[in-house]
């Protein structure tokens, strides 16, 4: 059975590191059989502002419609997105708060303070670039965006976070290293 997997950008320019590690990504998902599909958060049309909470939901644009599809279709997501300021870009974040609603990644219980996982059975991949080096986000920061991603929004909503690659320190990197971390995109072994 052919994995389904949608794989996001979460940055808001296509032509950066990240557009390119996301389109060796669906390259070598394709070639191997994988039915792949694409959302590019930066050629949405959509206001990233909850505004009012969760007190009056915001309609929907048909941009982000076609998200919660693509979401709900796949078996697999891949968030491909820089690390800013410790997490990921607003745009990202605002997507996150305009797709992931209540009734459809989750569904808080009446009279209780637990809520129920409406997106379980899925897995999930970050794909993270940043200019910290890995080890002081790790043990200076403790991986805050990571965490947010792990835990308070995907597996909040039912999914597993079963993989996190970060490519740094992009800043310093020469054509030849950012060559390198595209190809160990297209790797069979780096798919889940």
């Amino acid at each position: 059975m052919k994995k389904k997997i949608l794989v996001i950008l979460g940055h808001p320019d296509t032509e950066s590191l990240c557009g390119a590690l996301a389109s060796a990504y669906i390259e070598s998902a394709t070639t191997a059989g994988s039915e792949v599909r694409e959302l590019q958060l930066g050629d949405l049309k959509f206001d990233p502002i909850l505004w009012n909470g969760y007190n009056k939901i915001q309609e929907l644009e048909p941009d982000l419609i076609r998200a919660q599809e693509l979401i709900k279709w796949s078996d697999h997501l891949v968030f491909v997105y820089p690390n800013w300021w410790g997490a990921m870009p607003a745009l990202m974040k605002g997507f996150f708060d305009r797709v992931f609603l209540p009734g459809f990644a989750f569904k808080y219980r009446e009279d209780s303070a637990f809520w129920d996982k409406l997106l379980c059975g899925r897995t999930a991949h970050l794909i993270v670039t940043m200019d910290t080096p890995p080890w002081y986000y790790r043990w200076i920061y403790h991986r805050p965006g990571h965490n947010e991603m792990r835990h308070t929004i995907l597996g909040f909503c039912g999914i597993k976070v079963a993989k996190i690659t970060e490519f740094a320190i992009v800043k310093n990197a020469m054509p030849e290293k950012r060559e390198k971390w595209i190809n160990r995109v297209k790797e069979p072994g780096f798919r889940i």
